[in-house]
């Protein structure tokens, strides 16, 4: 069982490790679109700035692409090539019929799992060549599309829309509280599964109009390897100078949003520097939550 499920949590690492670009390049032009854009009482102005509107459409394209690169490797990593165009198929519909990132990670998992049964089928020698090519792929494809496009992709959807107005909803303490849940989730694995959970999340959120619970994780992202960075700095003389190499290059790291920054101090010192980093960022995560980041 334990084995199973570890299986089960590196399919699922697989496809985010893969949409994780995807999401910070896509994020971080549009971010530098919407900050340089002249802002009215409305939004961010781009009629008269062309090239921050196609930075931003650019950003956008990249964000587009989240859903199905997700299922795509979800699935790649259970059943391999063959089930790389079911997964991104299943994760294309996902985004059509607005099932979101749920949606996704189940579309991923079937697609692998059609593709699992499919190799098992007996073939001919002449058609053995053309089943990871041609045949598997059309037949998951098929599949997939009539599951998520019939069954699945609607119930889903229903799901992601009651989750995104119940987070809309959320205000003062209870709002605080998620953005303190998943900061402390942000810093206890330093870019393990935990912290993939919580980022992944709150990327998801974006696409429901919900775009507090990204400000909260990107904020505790950076807390850790930041913190530990400029403590290495502040009092110079309690730290080894490969500790202080450490602290500069997790200052480096904490700049743009890497939480790992921070691994070499956790795995140096655990029980001292993980509490005090999950400690961290949850406050981090409150704080920005609560001011509307």
């Amino acid at each position: 069982m334990q084995a199973r499920l570890e299986q089960w949590k590196q399919y699922l690492l697989t496809g985010v490790s893969h949409v994780i670009p995807f999401i910070a390049s896509g994020g971080i032009l549009i971010a530098l679109a919407i900050s340089l854009a002249p802002m009215t009482g409305k939004g961010p102005d781009f009629s008269h700035a062309p090239m921050l509107k196609l930075i931003l459409d650019i950003g956008a394209s990249a964000f587009a692409l989240l859903l199905p690169v997700l299922a795509g490797y979800i699935a790649y990593a259970r059943s391999g090539k063959p089930a790389l165009v079911a997964g991104m198929v299943g994760g294309q519909i996902a985004h059509t019929v607005n099932a979101g990132f749920l949606g996704a990670l189940i579309a991923g998992l079937l697609a692998g799992w059609v593709v699992e049964l499919l190799k098992k089928m007996p073939v001919g020698k002449a058609l053995k060549p053309l089943m990871p090519i041609l045949i598997m792929p059309i037949l998951s494809s098929l599949a997939i599309g009539a599951l998520m496009f019939e069954v699945l992709g609607v119930p889903i959807a229903d799901l992601m829309v009651a989750m995104g107005a119940w987070l809309k909803s959320m205000g003062g303490a209870n709002a605080m509280a998620l953005g303190a849940l998943l900061g402390a989730m942000v810093a206890f694995d330093m870019g393990g599964p935990v912290n993939k959970v919580a980022f992944f999340f709150g990327a998801s959120m974006i696409a429901e109009g919900q775009y507090q619970v990204m400000g909260a994780v990107a904020a505790a992202v950076c807390i850790p390897p930041l913190g530990l960075g400029l403590a290495t700095k502040l009092r110079k003389s309690l730290w080894s100078e490969q500790e202080r190499e450490a602290g500069s290059a997790a200052l480096g790291m904490g700049m743009i949003g890497i939480t790992e920054g921070a691994i070499p101090f956790a795995a140096a010192d655990p029980l001292r520097v993980i509490p005090t980093i999950v400690a961290g960022s949850a406050l981090g995560g409150m704080l920005a939550m609560l001011g509307g980041v």
